[in-house]
């Protein structure tokens, strides 16, 4: 295991946008407003992976994300 990723479900994601603002060195948002990853590895559209730095973030990310759709997974 080499880390963590921050996972998007798409069928509950609604584009709110809450986690790029928490993660915006890892996200952006497309322009209606879902995450994006900044990272650019593929398959990383629904699995962005996570620097050390960024666990506790995306932690709250996934505590805030108001629809349950973000979720962290070992790498």
């Amino acid at each position: 295991m080499t880390g963590f990723a921050l996972h998007i479900d798409w069928t509950r994601c609604d584009g709110r946008g809450l986690c790029a603002e928490i993660l915006d060195r890892a996200l952006t948002r497309d322009d209606w407003g879902y995450p994006v990853s900044l990272r650019g590895e593929e398959g990383s559209r629904s699995d962005v992976p996570l620097r050390a730095d960024e666990f506790d973030a995306a932690a709250d990310a996934v505590a805030l994300c108001p629809v349950l759709a973000l979720s962290r997974v070992a790498r």
